[in-house]
């Protein structure tokens, strides 16, 4: 068993039954021996998909046919989505298109819903073929497993270094009914901005149109799933689903309402994006990088995770060593323009440095006993000008090399 990450929730939430969402789980030794390592979704008809992807140039063949089958036209026909941990089926060549067309299809078989309609996604080692035999055999099981309150398993079935499943939802009053949204995700490792790097797959009863879906996916991207980092390592698999089914007693999503739901909708894909963080692989802290002040959006971010993924800068935190210089060296190569005597830095509400140096009344000390917290807030104001950007990462500890120096073995 793995050790739990310290910042993990309590347990997983109780997320909102979502009206036309049906899931199941087997054991199909993938990889795993002796665990739920895949996972099948079943979507009513008439639900609307949108979706959004790694930016990799060697994204996997799952993620290829994802975003070809999402730039088809829509028709009244189910959907469903299928994931497998253990191997990625990245950069295998032709056998990984052929892997993904024969689960595709099996599942299409077993549910009476066209290939074009079903979604997979594989997360896992690298280069190594699928043995998609072992996933297609499993299907008869897996759709007569099917049912609505299944959610949680879903969730563990996708973990690979995950410790903990994760999961998040809200409600929204719309008019004439609840909408309701949940949402499952897996992430630990190779975390980084380009869609991030994890498995989501959130889920709304709401009625939308799949054009205006996609537009709210896309809009609350960069401030979720692309601001948080673990370890700067971009993956090939990253894939971000949202399914709506249009079975809740509300009217279509329009007006106040569309407001109200894309803020709930933002709400979850923030949650799971600071799970993923919580449960990078040996993280004890979580750390919010705040930049304040910045001349451009683009310096704001070039600042924000040039601190947030230096190696410097996350041992100290791990060795809860009050080191803001390495900051200021953060910034300094970042790009950002910069100016020394009119940036500062925070460590949550203590003034550690301005004016081109350490504050005078800054003390070692209380910065020392600052970073003794799980959840720590790192604000540099770059005094430029008036733009700003949050991200999230953790520590980088002794563990995330040993999790990944024996991720094959």
């Amino acid at each position: 068993m793995k050790p739990v990450s310290p910042l993990a929730p309590a347990s997983f939430p109780a997320l909102p039954a979502i009206r036309g969402v049906e899931f199941a789980a087997v054991e199909a030794a993938v990889r795993y021996q002796n665990r739920k390592d895949v996972m099948l979704v079943r979507l009513a008809p008439g639900t609307a998909m949108a979706g959004v992807f790694t930016r990799s140039t060697t994204r996997s063949a799952c993620v290829r046919d994802c975003q070809a089958k999402l730039a088809l036209k829509a028709g009244t026909a189910g959907a469903a989505i299928i994931v497998n941990s253990g191997n990625s089926n990245a950069f295998t060549g032709k056998l990984g298109d052929e892997a993904v067309a024969a689960i595709t299809s099996a599942v299409a078989d077993g549910l009476a819903m066209p290939p074009s309609r079903v979604f997979s996604s594989s997360t896992g080692v690298i280069g190594e073929p699928l043995p998609h035999d072992r996933i297609t055999a499993k299907v008869p099981d897996l759709v007569a497993d099917l049912r609505e309150d299944a959610i949680e398993m879903a969730a563990h079935a996708m973990m690979t270094t995950d410790t903990f499943p994760k999961g998040a939802g809200a409600t929204v009053q719309g008019d004439g009914g609840t909408i309701h949204i949940a949402g499952i995700a897996k992430g630990s490792g190779m975390i980084a901005p380009d869609m991030a790097t994890m498995l989501v797959y959130i889920f709304t009863d709401a009625k939308i149109a799949p054009a205006a879906l996609q537009r709210m996916v896309s809009r609350n991207v960069d401030s979720t799933f692309n601001s948080i980092t673990v370890d700067s390592d971009t993956s090939t698999s990253d894939t971000l689903l949202v399914a709506a089914t249009g079975q809740s007693d509300a009217a279509e999503v329009k007006g106040p309402v569309a407001k109200a739901f894309e803020t709930a909708l933002h709400g979850v894909m923030r949650d799971l994006a600071l799970q993923v963080v919580r449960d990078g692989e040996g993280a004890t802290k979580l750390v919010e990088v705040r930049v304040t002040g910045a001349a451009t959006d683009e310096d704001a971010a070039k600042a924000a995770f040039a601190i947030a993924n230096s190696p410097l800068v996350k041992t100290a935190v791990a060795g809860q060593d009050p080191n803001w210089g390495r900051i200021v060296a953060a910034i300094g190569k970042s790009g950002a323009m910069a100016e020394r005597d009119r940036l500062s830095i925070r460590f949550g509400d203590i003034l550690v440095a301005e004016k081109g140096w350490r504050a005078p009344d800054y003390k070692e000390e209380d910065g020392a006993e600052y970073m003794l917290r799980p959840e720590l807030l790192i604000h540099v104001d770059l005094g430029l000008g008036r733009a700003k950007r949050s991200v999230w990462t953790c520590d980088l500890t002794a563990r995330y090399v040993e999790i990944n120096a024996d991720y094959r073995s």
